[in-house]
């Protein structure tokens, strides 16, 4: 049928259908749940800088994103335990070695929870740290620099899930194994039905230099076989203390689903770290043989280099006492939250109609009185009743995690019915609830796990967004929501994409971070054994089939950048040394054909491509970072030619021929 309107209207006609579809697709009140003052809440203006940094785990792209907070502006994707070709990492042979393991090279993992270090309980803005939930790893991203400076692999642990979280002063970063196994140094070729008799558990503490960040396994500490999901570190009366959520106390092997829900309550632990370390400097770890990587990137060398230990303490719990202690909590706990005066601790049964708030203070006279409702293999369990402070009731479906204000309020992830919950710390009252679309996991305030959360948002990490945005196909992009927090009432202001599947996050104001930033490498200090200082010190070198290119970037050119005599069969290995000393001019170099990646050097860097050609031929090579108006320009010529060929090695930059094949022309 011809619609009675000129072809200009009737596309109009056809727009504005198409919108009312997709809108009427929106549940009931879903638009009306943004106030109007939301645009310029969140608004930062051209050349202004965000409030905040928002640090969100990456999941499966077992990356780390920052995001600026209150614009939802993705600023950077740190790349962490999975290879990056943007940047290079994992492809040039200086960050090759940070994605070693005991099981060799791995290119990937599930990153899950990232933690802000911390003076005092309060976040410092030096470094952040964050978990391999798959190949069970450990990593810690400098913020000067904002790139992965350590990865530890933790032996003894399947399943990193229980982790990046830190002790008050950064002392520790805590990890708990999400699957118990047997031990590195039992056999684990074992029926998986016998799990009750050959599957423990652990949680690692490993020690952090208070200068330089460096990371050391200080000591594990044996537990029953059950899965650890969250934990958190005391603070304040309850500094000294550790508190996991644990769940799978009928330590099933098969439908967990099903048989890890048999009993009415999981447990919260609560593990005395100092008295750990009393134990330790008594001689009483058990030394074992186990393999694990530690790779570290020195930031003077550009290079990063992967050792291979041999040996953990155990402390064993059995043997220790006043090490660990139980507290009943409702089944398949999730959270394990503490408030910022250390003496509230929050468990989160994703299955409960309440949560239960214990108190500190109660749980040390429980201990002290021993008033215990038995054990559970040879771990006093305080009785319920002693240490709970009270419980939220019906505070909403499927609690997951709760993080605090700094007037006495906390805010819980309601997964099931899609909410945030705000309730008071101390009166247990819900005060405000508001929908998230959809399905919430994890939530963040900036500063709310820590002493003094900065309390002006909470940001929701939601797992399903359906009609959020515009749709890509089968999968659409995690969502994440931020609530301004400031009145009585929370509001919601921003919806904006994220990558990965966040699971929890963190946030700081931008001044800790940004006072400290690098923001180039100075020359000379480049330690690089393949440094080239400027173009008089390069050249190229042949040791048998091995051929090393010292060659510079500045703009706009290479030197050398034309390059003959690579014969088939050669390794070459291009060490490009950018003499940029300005901010935010790195370079890029790209081989034509080269099926590893590109390398991206930033100003004062040194970093190596290894190249292995395919065939004989002209392999163009140019930088893939655009950095002047004569980027375009910035490319040479490698000849490759037979191997059994007499091409000599020849390197320039700027002249129109090889001296020796112009002679042969004349």
């Amino acid at each position: 049928m011809k619609l009675p309107f000129p072809k200009t209207w009737q596309a109009l006609l056809l727009v504005s259908a198409a919108l009312f579809m997709l809108q009427s697709c929106k549940p009931k009140g879903a638009q009306s749940a943004v106030g109007g003052d939301a645009a310029s809440k969140t608004y930062v203006p051209p050349g202004k800088y965000d409030e905040l940094y928002n640090f969100v785990s990456g999941g499966f792209s077992g990356q780390l994103s920052v995001y600026g907070i209150p614009s939802g502006r993705l600023f950077r994707v740190i790349p962490v335990f999975s290879v990056d070709p943007e940047k290079g990492y994992g492809f040039s042979e200086e960050t090759k070695p940070m994605l070693n393991t005991s099981h060799g090279f791995v290119p990937w993992d599930d990153a899950h929870h990232p933690e802000l270090s911390q003076t005092n309980g309060e976040i410092d803005g030096r470094w952040i740290f964050i978990n391999g939930n798959n190949t069970p790893r450990i990593a810690r991203i400098d913020l000067r620099t904002f790139r992965t400076a350590e990865i530890i692999e933790i032996p003894n642990s399947a399943g990193n899930h229980s982790s990046a979280f830190v002790t008050p002063s950064t002392e520790y970063v805590v990890a708990g194994c999400r699957f118990s196994i047997p031990m590195d140094n039992m056999n684990g070729d074992v029926p998986i039905s016998t799990y009750k008799q050959n599957f423990k558990g652990t949680v690692s503490f490993i020690k952090v230099d208070s200068i330089t960040g460096n990371l050391k396994l200080a000591f594990q500490i044996l537990t029953p076989g059950v899965n650890f999901d969250l934990s958190h570190a005391g603070k304040g009366p309850s500094n000294g203390w550790f508190f996991f959520s644990c769940y799978n106390s009928e330590q099933a092997n098969t439908l967990l689903e099903v048989n890890a829900s048999q009993r009415d309550k999981d447990f919260i632990m609560a593990v005395n770290w100092k008295k750990a370390e009393e134990y330790l400097q008594q001689g009483k770890g058990k030394k074992q043989a186990v393999r694990y990587a530690h790779n570290i990137y020195n930031e003077k060398s550009h290079t990063a280099i992967s050792n291979i230990e041999t040996e953990t303490t155990i402390l064993d719990y059995k043997e220790l006492k006043d090490l660990i202690y139980l507290i009943p909590c409702p089944k398949s706990p999730h959270g394990c939250d503490v408030d910022p005066t250390g003496e509230y601790i929050v468990g989160s049964g994703k299955l409960a109609a309440l949560m239960p708030v214990f108190s500190f203070a109660k749980i040390q006279q429980a201990i002290a009185d021993k008033n215990y409702d038995g054990d559970y293999e040879g771990i006093p369990v305080i009785k319920y009743e002693a240490a709970l402070h009270g419980e939220v009731q019906k505070p909403g479906l499927g609690p997951l995690h709760t993080e605090f204000d700094n007037n006495g309020n906390a805010y819980t992830s309601m997964f099931v019915s899609s909410e945030i919950v705000k309730w008071n710390v101390k009166s247990l009252q819900v005060l405000d609830r508001v929908p998230t679309y959809y399905s919430i996991g994890h939530l963040c305030v900036p500063g709310g796990d820590s002493r003094k959360p900065y309390g002006k948002y909470v940001i929701a990490y939601n797992k399903i967004t359906k009609d959020r945005f515009l749709p890509t196909g089968p999968e659409l992009t995690q969502s994440a929501q931020l609530y301004d927090i400031s009145g009585d009432k929370m509001k919601l202001i921003l919806d904006f994409p994220t990558i990965g599947e966040p699971h929890y996050a963190q946030a700081c104001p931008a001044a800790l971070i940004t006072k400290n930033s690098v923001k180039f490498y100075k020359i000379e200090e480049n330690e690089n054994a393949f440094v080239s200082k400027g173009d008089k010190e390069t050249k190229v070198v042949r040791n048998g089939k091995r051929v090393d290119v010292y060659m510079t970037a500045i703009r706009s050119h290479f030197t050398p950048d034309n390059i003959e005599g690579i014969k088939m069969g050669d390794e070459v290995y291009f060490h490009v040394t950018n003499m940029e000393q300005d901010w935010d001019v790195p370079h890029g170099f790209a081989i034509k054909g080269a099926n590893n990646a590109e390398l991206l050097i930033m100003p004062g860097e040194t970093q190596t491509l290894k190249w292995i050609p395919e065939k004989t031929g002209m392999y163009p090579m140019y930088c893939t970072d655009f950095c002047s108006a004569l980027h375009q320009e910035m490319q040479g010529y490698i000849r490759v030619s037979p191997a059994g060929s007499n091409v000599p090695i020849y390197f320039g930059t700027g002249q129109t021929a090889n001296p020796s094949e112009a002679a042969k022309t004349e």
